[in-house]
């Protein structure tokens, strides 16, 4: 009875280790966004100019117009400097949480507002960005980001 619970207890464990995986981490908060919301496309866009070593995802991830805007600047700083004018050493990006009443399935079009909250030389920074996206071929698709309304 002993030697069958413990090659039970050892079987589980072996599972548990085995399922781990190298899954891709999740986005948003606790990484728990589903990948057909316009949320998850606006968080995706932003985590792979400030995260990823070239901006081919937020390329994959814009309308044909964001995208001409995109490759014109070649690089992640490049984006990050001029387009966005919001520099990161290290950054998290989330979306804006609030309770939605309807449903997005059927919308074509949203606004996502995203917190940006990270570190730039050692000093704190946080902002926030308003990106428009539009549904093409049920894929959310980054049309414009907004400027800062405050400089």
């Amino acid at each position: 009875m002993q030697n069958k619970r413990l090659l039970f207890i050892f079987g589980m464990l072996f599972l548990l280790l085995s399922c781990k995986g190298d899954n891709e981490e999740g986005l948003g908060k606790y990484g728990m966004l589903d990948e057909s919301t316009p949320e998850y496309a606006a968080v995706r866009f932003m985590t792979s100019i400030y995260n990823d070593p070239n901006i081919d995802v937020a390329v994959s991830l814009s309308t044909p117009k964001m995208a001409r805007i995109l490759s014109r600047y070649h690089t992640n700083r490049n984006v990050q400097r001029h387009l966005l004018n919001l520099k990161f050493d290290t950054v998290t990006i989330s979306p804006e949480e609030r309770s939605r009443v309807g449903r997005n399935e059927f919308s074509e079009k949203a606004t996502i507002t995203l917190f940006f909250s990270g570190k730039l030389n050692d000093s704190k920074q946080e902002d926030l960005r308003r990106i428009d996206l539009v549904r093409e071929d049920g894929q959310w698709l980054v049309e414009r980001i907004h400027p800062d309304h405050f400089m």
